[in-house]
């Protein structure tokens, strides 16, 4: 092999490629270290891994402003765009750190290491975090470090940070940087395969739901009334399918519980302490009740919101056999994540259905949707009531105790305030002139609907047809025909509850306790 001179072609390209190989030893280690401690999260902590408690931290830490917007641009796929960042600022920081190495030995290793406290301290401090957790990220960052500092040093070995005359490229060098760099690689990819089929056979929960018969109701069906479902194409259907319910939690990954260890705490201010199990639950008499509920978050108009036939067990008679005791008026109720939501006392032991729901539209609850069980409270937003992945309740006073979003500035009460939407024709459409037909739904959970009305071009209101209703605890379908003639009109619709309380035009945004306003569609008549 001849000697190149300095400033030859091939030595040119050699010495200006070295910050890219960096880079690309860096992205390497610490895929391969973040996916040695997932797996390691996956076989000793599948509750808590670094990844997500680092995804639960910022969850926890940005304002409740940036959480709705998360929630307005991108609906039920937040968690994977916050995901997708997390990975994303994780390989900038793995480029950059193998860089610093290369330039200079241990300022790669450094920010390497800072990145596992970072990792180290979000697992530590999330609330289902087991003493063994903590493993995880320190074997990521250990890892990430040993194949850094060997990457570099081969690196430095083939592409010396200075160019010495007369200097051939090494053949063994290069190639044996570019093994460890394709060895380090595909490591990263078999821990992520491995780790991902662990996951996804845990979540299943050994197949528990798979082979699991929902017990029957003890109470009488709750049948859909004849009328309560109006043939209008495009209207949201009276009952959601499992598949379309939106999903709204603070859990970047579905917690995975084997039924047969879950068990349900009554705490707090109570005459005695309760604990029953999964098959204890299954036993009791059932309820079986269609029920809407909503996040808080859900916009005018938006989606957030669904109707399902729920099974489950009345909460007020496991809060009896623990006996509240007087002065108490909250319930904090617990996730296995950690979550918390504040329920006043009396929406848990009146004569409404609030459930703990064990079944949704005739099947176990989905692992998303809460399994094994979950709270259902009729009349309540979800960030004061739907607790999923259930593991605690505490009764307790407002005064004493505060829930997750009451700590960041939400109500720690949240009735649902009366509102309604209009499905059909969509926001923006061409319609032909003549009768157009408008549908939607309304809703006052807990109170019921007696009327929609809806405006053109803020004019008179015009009554609609209300559909007959499954209960005061679910939405009303409604439809009204308009004639029109071309041109351009807004669309504007209202309800009244059963109390003869009309929805409110004053708006407001979804903080802290609910939006509210007319919802309002433009539509082109031609």
């Amino acid at each position: 092999m001849s000697t190149l001179a300095p400033g030859t072609t091939k030595q040119r390209r050699l010495t200006g490629k070295p910050a890219l190989w960096a880079a690309a030893a860096g992205v390497a280690a610490g895929a391969a270290g973040i996916a040695a401690g997932e797996l390691t999260a996956g076989l000793l902590s599948p509750l808590v891994s670094p990844v997500t408690a680092l995804g639960g931290a910022v969850i926890d830490a940005v304002p409740p402003g940036v959480k709705d917007l998360a929630v307005q641009l991108f609906g039920t796929a937040d968690k994977i765009v916050l995901v997708a960042c997390i990975v994303g600022v994780a390989g900038i920081l793995a480029a950059l750190a193998g860089i610093l190495e290369r330039r200079r030995n241990g300022w790669g290793l450094a920010l390497a290491g800072l990145a596992g406290v970072a990792g180290l301290t979000a697992v530590v401090t999330r609330a289902q975090a087991s003493p063994q957790a903590a493993l995880a990220p320190i074997v990521a960052a250990v890892l990430t470090m040993v194949l850094l500092r060997n990457l570099v040093r081969r690196l430095a070995t083939w592409a010396p940070s200075e160019v010495i005359p007369g200097r051939e490229e090494a053949p063994l060098a290069r190639r044996s940087f570019l093994n460890a760099l394709a060895g380090t690689s595909l490591a990263a990819v078999v821990s992520g395969t491995v780790t991902t089929v662990l996951t996804r056979a845990t979540a299943v929960a050994s197949g528990f739901r798979g082979s699991m018969t929902l017990p029957e109701p003890a109470t009488p069906l709750q049948t859909i009334p004849a009328g309560a479902s109006l043939s209008v194409d495009g209207i949201s259907p009276l009952v959601t399918p499992n598949a379309d319910f939106y999903r709204i939690d603070t859990a970047l990954t579905v917690p995975a519980i084997d039924p047969p260890a879950w068990k349900l705490r009554v705490t707090g201010m109570v005459e005695r302490e309760v604990e029953i199990d999964f098959a204890t639950l299954l036993a009791k008499p059932m309820t079986e009740r269609h029920v809407t509920i909503a996040c808080v978050s859900n916009n005018v108009g938006g989606d957030l919101i669904g109707n399902a036939l729920w099974l489950g067990w009345p909460v007020r008679e496991l809060l009896a056999m623990a006996g509240p005791k007087a002065g108490a008026d909250m319930v904090l109720s617990t996730s296995n994540d950690g979550w918390t939501a504040s329920t006043p006392l009396e929406a848990l032991t009146d004569d409404r259905d609030a459930l703990l729901a064990v079944g949704m539209n005739g099947e176990p609850l989905p692992l998303e949707h809460g399994f094994p069980v979950r709270m259902i409270v009729p009349g309540l937003y979800g960030f004061v009531s739907a607790t999923k992945w259930l593991t605690e309740l505490k009764v307790t006073r407002f005064s004493d105790d505060t829930a997750y979003w009451t700590t960041r500035g939400w109500s720690d009460h949240g009735p649902i305030k009366t509102q309604s939407r209009i499905d059909v024709p969509r926001n923006g459409r061409s319609v032909q002139a003549g009768r157009v037909q408008f549908g939607g739904v309304a809703w006052a959970q807990h109170r019921g609907i007696n009327g929609v009305e809806l405006r053109v071009n803020r004019g008179p209101w015009q009554q609609a047809t209300l559909a007959g209703a499954i209960s005061t605890d679910t939405w009303y379908q409604w439809q009204c025909g308009i004639d029109l003639t071309p041109g351009e009109y807004e669309v504007q619709v209202r309800a009244t509850d059963s109390k003869g309380e009309p929805q409110t035009e004053d708006k407001a945004p979804v903080a802290p306790d609910g939006a509210t306003g007319y919802h309002t569609i433009n539509v082109k008549v031609g």
